[in-house]
């Protein structure tokens, strides 16, 4: 679980006109670029009532927590966290301070009920598809009120969030997640996520193009399209036919000033023949995929009910692969599942030595309530997860290595980000999402410019401009 603040200058937004900035908003996300996106979206809601955003948890009159429920002890995390935030809560009840807790995200949706009963000090809890009704449970807690907004919502929530002003987005820098898709239907043993984030859902083409052009217009050079099964996405398109999201990629690079285009998570059996096509036809489309596996055994493949084979992704991504052989793939990985043998972690390790990654999530099979994995007979011992996972990671490092190795002295594009550490140092990213160092200015942020890879660093590339 990765956790990030949105504070401060990266999320410098501002209370509309006529609105002074008398109230403090502090935001904590912990997990996936769509949480980063929605706790986004809510600070831009939120600067609509006049708030601003704060650094200092201390200083806020409002304290969310958009929370995760994808990895192991999420919820006790979250608990423990509002230990803490309760003790500032009560100080500043001390010194007269109002102080509002939320909670939100997809452990707030599978226990709001729960989170209300653990943690008084609680008195927002707002599931993923409300955030549009955000200001208002805000209001109500301001008013003396307990909120639980875990209902699944019947209006658009995306077309009731109002939108930033364009001086918050330019901001946040020349790369942007555009959320275009939400939700699963496919429903894998492990996962919670189509019991937290609900059925799939797609955003239509006119309001994700009307998005991105307002971030184009704020500077933005790189939309990352995020979904919980991206590559599903379908929508209306203005010639009244159902799009794909090959078809959307192609409509988005026409944008000005959208000069790169990505997208995540996707699932193998969403790969249609139009969106590798997309990989071959489009330059905008970076040369990267994240294309999840999970494991490389069929038998723990059915019982976590992915519904393809080991075989069946390879093949995939030969034609993925002969349609653009520069991609580069990254994918998740569960050591562990229940009845996981050695023979099928052999497997595992096998389609990892077939297929290579240069980057990839690999984590240790935990129990999430409420999901059939849960239920499973055969769970695995702890340790032989520990020694699983040692041994896959040791591989998938090893690949990743090989992978930054092999591109010293290849000439490659680069998004220039901000400046680096060091003085005169500038970053950029690569279309491999690593980060390159650059140690003179090649030009200004948000251009995207020639260089050649020199070096490897630990978790990065050097390189000179041409």
């Amino acid at each position: 679980m990765t956790e990030t603040a949105l504070l401060g200058g990266e999320t410098a937004l501002t209370p509309q006109d006529g609105q002074a900035q008398t109230k403090k908003v502090f935001v904590k996300t912990y997990g996936c670029q769509m949480n980063v996106y929605d706790s986004q979206r809510m600070a831009d809601a939120l600067a609509a009532d006049g708030y601003a955003p704060t650094a200092e948890i201390a200083d806020a009159d409002l304290v969310l927590l958009n929370t995760c429920h994808i990895r192991e002890k999420a919820a006790e995390k979250v608990y423990s966290e509002l230990g803490r935030i309760r003790a500032i809560k009560a100080e500043r009840a001390g010194r007269g301070r109002e102080m509002v807790i939320g909670v939100a995200g997809c452990v707030a949706q599978a226990e709001g009920e729960e989170i209300m009963r653990r943690a008084p000090a609680v008195d927002i809890v707002i599931g993923p598809q409300t955030y549009h009704r955000l200001p208002d449970a805000v209001r109500k807690a301001r008013a003396g009120g307990r909120v639980i907004e875990t209902d699944y919502a019947l209006e658009d929530k995306f077309e009731h969030l109002p939108q930033p002003k364009p001086g918050a987005v330019r901001s946040r820098g020349v790369t942007a997640f555009l959320t275009v898709q939400e939700g699963c239907d496919k429903f894998c043993t492990f996962c919670v996520v189509p019991y937290t984030r609900g059925s799939e859902v797609s955003r239509p083409v006119a309001q994700i193009v009307a998005e991105a052009e307002r971030l184009a217009a704020s500077g933005v050079r790189e939309l990352t399209l995020l979904g919980q099964n991206v590559n599903a996405w379908h929508g209306d398109g203005p010639d009244g036919r159902t799009w794909g999201l090959g078809e959307l990629l192609f409509r988005l690079a026409e944008i000005p000033g959208i000069g790169r285009l990505r997208y995540t998570t996707s699932h193998p059996r969403d790969m249609n023949d139009a969106l590798i096509a997309a990989h071959r036809d489009l330059p905008a489309l970076m040369p990267y995929l994240h294309l999840p596996v999970q494991a490389g055994s069929d038998a723990i493949l059915k019982a976590m009910n992915r519904r393809h084979s080991a075989d069946d992704y390879r093949r995939l991504v030969d034609r993925i692969r002969a349609a653009r052989p520069d991609i580069a793939l990254s994918g998740d990985f569960i050591v562990g599942f229940p009845g996981e043998t050695d023979a099928d972690f052999e497997e595992t390790l096998r389609i990892v030595r077939d297929v290579t990654f240069v980057q990839a999530y690999s984590f240790k099979y935990s129990p999430r309530p409420g999901t059939p994995g849960a239920e499973m007979a055969f769970h695995v011992e702890e340790g032989v997860k520990d020694e699983r996972l040692q041994r896959l990671q040791a591989l998938l490092v090893r690949q990743q290595r090989n992978f930054a190795d092999g591109l010293v002295g290849r000439r490659t594009d680069v998004l220039i980000e901000k400046p680096g550490r060091g003085p005169g140092q500038w970053v950029g990213r690569s279309p491999w999402l690593m980060p390159v160092i650059l140690d003179e200015k090649p030009g200004e942020i948000g251009d995207i410019v020639d260089v050649r890879i020199t070096r490897t660093g630990t978790n990065s590339l050097h390189a000179e401009a041409l």
